[in-house]
């Protein structure tokens, strides 16, 4: 069976790596840009600061992938306990929000219990991610920080999303534990998977899948971008002009992309692809001369007066993310901007806009804004796969098609589903992939059943 594989983000090279460690050797793997780790990668800018695309943290559900990393980072890496905060009416409160709205103002904090308390509807029964907000968390939470921090986040009304994605992305509410927590001045703190979590030590994120593909590099073909992809012949045109054969495709590229690139591709697997939504970021990546004394990992941003969602303490995760490891002289900040149609920005311009941003937050003052050391923007044209209300039937149209054809979309972008869109869940896509094709063993990450 020759299998090629595109893409070498984490799915792409969780196949590799386990055909690899399988000792299937009739494989190929071809990546459209110069360098591995996709939307995992790192980047070194001129200055010597290290830049991420996106906040990724490493913490996992899987011993496989535990493994993998393992091996490649050795113990290069430090560890981390999750700090993190929204800020929001000037103050800062701890994540999750629902869980610590004491630290509100007084008005706001009897607004969002009084919410929670006059509760109606059954989520059961909501039809859109908008209306499930109201029946769960209330018409004070959602005003506050639900609704302006997704409409933030996503690019999309949110009545166009579905409410299947959520499982243990969000936060449910516990009305007694909150009072609880306003009684008693509680802090609460630990919820979801990421409360600890890794980072390398060296080279950002992306050091993890250079690591990976390493022994892989004889199969691993960069600089190649496809452009075509013959089902009947079972061949891919590259653009450089290199034709390869497959016996299995598999792909890990924007779904929507690779069905625009199949020829003769039927009219109602087309037109599904055109129903799936995307929306792309800015990372604009920020270091400064100077000491930060700020313990927080990353903090979320709901509010009008920046046009970002999230901001990273981006050197407290490694000192080498800043020049020469030096944190008592730089530091640095990673900041998150979504756009869409539904949400243009100013791409020229987001670079000023985030500083300005960032002093109308109290993330900075007006003098840290002139000791900008570097400046580094990152344009992700696909960053989160959208899950709107049509995508499952999309889905459940395309990818059919496509196994009936020999080819396999995961990961990301690839089997487009947000909620298994992790680095763990995209990396084990493609080794469960790998076991489907030669031992017929079950997908679970796809089908939802990780962990």
């Amino acid at each position: 069976m020759k299998i090629l594989i595109l893409g070498a983000g984490p799915c792409g090279l969780g196949a590799a790596h386990h055909l690899n460690k399988l000792g299937h050797t009739d494989w190929h793997l071809f990546e459209r840009n110069r360098h591995v780790g996709g939307l995992s990668a790192s980047f070194l800018d001129d200055n010597g600061f290290t830049w991420d695309v996106g906040g990724h943290v490493l913490f996992s559900h899987y011993d496989y992938f535990d493994r993998a990393i393992a091996e490649a980072l050795g113990d290069s890496y430090y560890e981390h306990q999750r700090e993190s905060w929204i800020r929001i009416l000037q103050r800062w409160v701890p994540y999750p929000f629902q869980n610590n709205v004491r630290y509100l103002p007084d008005d706001a904090l009897q607004e969002c219990v009084s919410g929670l308390r006059n509760l109606s509807g059954s989520p059961d029964r909501t039809t859109n991610f908008r209306d499930w907000m109201d029946t769960v968390f209330g018409s004070g939470i959602v005003k506050y920080f639900m609704e302006p921090y997704n409409r933030k986040v996503w690019g999309v009304p949110l009545e166009t999303m579905s409410k299947e994605w959520i499982a243990e992305r969000i936060s449910v509410v516990d009305l007694a534990r909150i009072e609880r927590n306003i009684a008693e001045q509680r802090d609460d703190l630990s919820w979801g998977p990421n409360n600890v979590f890794r980072f390398p030590e060296y080279g950002g994120t992306g050091t993890i899948y250079e690591s990976i593909a390493k022994p892989l590099h004889e199969r691993i073909h960069l600089k190649h971008e496809m452009t075509e992809i013959d089902l009947d012949q079972k061949r891919v045109i590259f653009s450089n002009g290199r034709t390869e054969p497959y016996d299995v495709l598999i792909n890990t590229s924007p779904l929507d992309l690779l069905v625009s690139r199949c020829r003769t591709i039927p009219e109602q697997v087309a037109d599904a692809a055109g129903d799936l939504v995307h929306n792309g970021g800015l990372i604009a990546g920020l270091g400064f001369e100077g000491l930060r004394d700020d313990s927080r990992c990353w903090m979320y941003f709901p509010e009008n007066n920046s046009p970002f969602y999230r901001v990273t303490n981006f050197h407290n995760y490694s000192r080498f993310n800043v020049p020469h490891g030096d944190c008592s002289k730089y530091f640095s900040l990673m900041c998150e901007t979504t756009y869409s149609s539904y949400k243009p920005e100013d791409k020229t311009g987001i670079v000023e806009a985030t500083l300005q941003g960032l002093v109308n937050s109290g993330m900075i003052d007006e003098e840290q804004k002139q000791q900008v050391a570097s400046h580094y923007l990152i344009d992700i044209p696909y960053s989160y796969p959208v899950p709107t209300l049509g995508r499952d039937k999309a889905l459940a149209t395309i990818q059919p098609y496509l196994e009936s054809r020999s080819v396999y979309s995961r990961g990301r972008f690839g089997a487009w589903k947000y909620e298994v869109g992790n680095m763990d869940h995209s990396f084990m896509q493609g080794v469960e992939l790998v076991d489907r094709l030669l031992s017929g063993k079950p997908e679970c990450t796809l089908n939802g059943l990780a962990g």
